[in-house]
């Protein structure tokens, strides 16, 4: 057990472990309660001693009558040591279906988030996991949700800052027992006594109890979250693997298909959390898998999971975020072997007898690639007669939510070639001739397979 004389050391222990050095950018969650002011203090100790760069933000909810004192306490720690301050205000949805909670939960992470750092630290101790490892157990969670918090997670710049919390080994009791020994002083948020709040309910009702009949619950529910948190990585590495021989970016529809229902799900949740994106519900993810297994092969399929989309067309199977898809901006080809597409990419392969006539592109005036346009019709065959792009996708099966995103080739106002649908008769190269195939590849995958 991690004693009161030791805090410095633990806490240094984990800045240590996470690869914390003179290059890290640290801001710590400062609420003014004695978890964050004891953190903050020890980091302000320790910032000689590994050369990173210190600030503390504080997020002001506009709950409390008294959030505008604790906001000016925590400036005025900051401004006493020279620590470089952010007063992060939000507005905390009312209406949240989670209740007040779970709203001011996700502000305050939002505003976090944003913050230009490398790693976000919290003072959450080993009795805050054995709330949260309970909290999530009794609502239903996996091996992920089971496994709670990590003593720190490394940063996505990409997605968002890591997250540290080199107190996840200490009592709340030897944290508090620290503070009154250095002489702090803290501010105490009146709802934390509140039991109507479910995490309250949980600390002040139902662990004391267990505590009465099982002395060490409190370290023995943070273990359990370590054993959680060691299944979850095989599960990942699963996914990984799985990923990987599944194609990796695009996925074989058929191959993933052959892993089974649970792998399936749990490759899906993977490259989920990959993403960014918040797990979708179980009723939803069994679901979705459930679908995809009793679709036909070629039947296209967009399966919404939560803020993103599993998107099935031929083979091909890839994630998206479930965003309205506006038309990608319209560009000239000169020739690149690569455009940008929207997510993805046209890439331009030379061929020899097939695809598009370098010869009658050279010769032709502007290449431009641009979305389709109203009317547009397209010849793939000289034996009949040219098609609306409407019976085009049709005949082709592409479905309706990928067609406005279809990257379209056009010689001087004409539509040459059409991503998954093909190359216009007339642009078409003669057996022996140098031509080049366009495929377009979205968001990792590859839904127009072949020189369509």
């Amino acid at each position: 057990m991690v004693v009161h004389d030791d805090l410095r050391v633990e806490v240094g222990r984990v800045l240590a472990a996470a690869g914390v050095g003179a290059q890290s950018r640290l801001c710590c969650a400062l609420s003014g309660g004695v978890d964050s002011v004891s953190l903050f203090t020890l980091l302000c100790t320790l910032q000689a001693d590994f050369g990173y760069a210190l600030s503390a933000a504080h997020v002001h909810h506009r709950l409390s009558p008294n959030a505008d004192a604790w906001a000016a306490a925590c400036a005025g720690r900051c401004a006493q040591v020279g620590i470089p301050f952010r007063l992060l205000r939000v507005t905390v949805a009312r209406d949240h279906p989670g209740g007040l909670e779970a709203a001011a939960r996700e502000a305050r992470h939002a505003a976090l988030d944003s913050l230009d750092c490398d790693w976000l630290v919290f003072g959450h101790h080993q009795d805050d996991q054995a709330e949260t490892v309970l909290f999530r157990l009794l609502r239903g969670a996996g091996v992920h949700g089971a496994a709670a918090m990590a003593a720190f997670d490394r940063c996505r710049p990409a997605v968002r800052p890591g997250r540290l919390r080199p107190l996840l080994g200490v009592r709340r009791a030897q944290i508090l027992a620290w503070a009154r020994a250095a002489g702090l002083h803290w501010g105490e948020d009146e709802s934390n006594a509140d039991t109507r709040y479910t995490r309250n309910a949980l600390r002040h009702q139902l662990l004391p109890v267990a505590e009465r009949i099982f002395p060490a619950a409190v370290p023995a529910l943070a273990r359990a979250a370590e054993n959680f948190r060691e299944a979850d990585a095989l599960l990942d590495e699963l996914a990984a693997l799985d990923a990987a021989a599944c194609g990796g970016g695009p996925w074989s529809r058929s191959a993933v298909l052959a892993l089974g229902a649970a792998r399936l799900g749990n490759l899906l949740r993977w490259q989920l959390r990959r993403g960014g994106a918040l797990a979708p519900s179980r009723a939803r993810l069994v679901e979705a898998v459930r679908q995809l297994h009793v679709a036909d092969a070629d039947t296209p399929l967009r399966l919404v999971l939560g803020t993103w989309a599993c998107c099935a067309y031929r083979d091909a199977l890839w994630l998206e975020p479930d965003e309205a898809a506006a038309a990608p901006a319209a560009r000239d080809w000169r020739g690149e072997a690569t455009l940008p597409w929207g997510a993805g990419e046209v890439v331009f392969e030379p061929t020899l007898g097939a695809g598009l006539s370098r010869a009658r592109l050279s010769g032709a005036g502007a290449v431009r690639l641009e979305a389709r346009r109203q009317g547009m019709k397209l010849r793939l065959d000289w034996r009949r007669p040219r098609r609306s792009f409407k019976n085009l996708c049709q005949e082709a099966a592409v479905p309706a939510w990928l067609r406005a995103r279809l990257p379209v080739l056009w010689v001087e106002g004409e539509p040459v070639w059409v991503a998954g649908i093909g190359v216009a008769a007339e642009f078409a190269c003669a057996a022996g001739e140098p031509g080049v195939i366009p495929r377009w590849r979205l968001s990792g995958a590859d839904p127009a397979r072949g020189s369509g």
